[in-house]
């Protein structure tokens, strides 16, 4: 008789690892302004560093319904998997030691990657984008500069979609193969235009035909019946569905990147 036929054991993706883990807090983020607990996650022999937000601790917001930052979370993450860029971790909404809360896998920055800096100069230098003159003390200032990075344009155009309100310097995180991820989405989508970012070096510039042809990709996936469109339903209002779609609508109908409204201020604070 001959043997058996050996099954290789299946392997665990990262969305499984973090949905269906075993979650143990390790620590707390000190800094941050909500809840935000460094765990590991273990599931059939698979084990990874995460960050667990639980919905219990978020902090109100004026501008925000109560108990849905997690959510907003998870569809940013759903919105960039749908643009094929991957510029969010892998995220999800689960049940936690702390009740609900989206639990994002930890991504550890890699060094050497300069995405920002402060110039003594008038102008941005080759390879930089200003963002704005900044006070440095004393009654001087410098330039604020960000690289002239395809990723960073990347993330540009994602912020412009999903609404950021709060793009700062310590969401960005350079890490190995030459990956850019981007954190932190808990005041997004709202229907209302406040995005805040320290990405504006782009701003007025045309869109890449890459930015154009994922648009072109986001506005069917958001259509009446499509997939990403269902995933968002469960996560934000019908009215900050629609505003997504428009918000679409309007980058291809411009074919540039937005510009500041005057509105709503333009930069987040403090910006890093």
């Amino acid at each position: 008789m001959s043997a058996p036929e050996r099954i290789p054991p299946r392997s665990v993706t990262t969305a499984e690892l973090l949905a269906k883990g075993e979650l143990t807090v390790r620590g707390r983020i000190r800094e941050a302004s909500n809840a935000v607990l460094f765990c590991s996650v273990t599931y059939e022999g698979r084990e990874a560093s995460c960050v667990y937000k639980p919905v219990a601790g978020e902090r109100p917001l004026w501008d925000f319904p109560d108990g849905t930052l997690a959510q907003r979370e998870v569809a940013a993450y759903e919105v960039s998997e749908a643009t094929g860029w991957g510029l969010v971790p892998p995220t999800v909404l689960r049940d936690g030691p702390h009740g609900e809360g989206m639990c994002q896998l930890w991504i550890e920055a890699a060094p050497g990657s300069e995405l920002l800096a402060l110039v003594d100069a008038e102008e941005p230098g080759e390879g930089w984008k200003a963002i704005a003159f900044a006070e440095v003390g004393e009654g001087k200032t410098a330039l604020l500069v960000h690289a002239d990075d395809e990723r960073l344009r990347r993330l540009a155009v994602l912020d412009a979609v999903i609404n950021n309100a709060d793009r700062k310097g310590g969401h960005l995180l350079p890490a190995d193969e030459g990956r850019l991820y981007g954190i932190d989405h808990g005041v997004t989508f709202n229907a209302e235009n406040k995005l805040r970012t320290l990405l504006w070096g782009w701003a007025g510039d045309p869109l890449t035909p890459e930015a154009v042809d994922v648009l072109q990709g986001l506005r069917e996936a958001l259509s009446d019946g499509a997939g990403l469109a269902g995933k968002l339903a469960e996560l934000i209002t019908d009215v900050e569905l629609d505003a997504t779609r428009a918000r679409v609508d309007a980058l291809l109908a411009d074919g540039k990147h937005p510009e500041p409204s005057g509105e709503w201020p333009a930069i987040p604070w403090p910006p890093v």
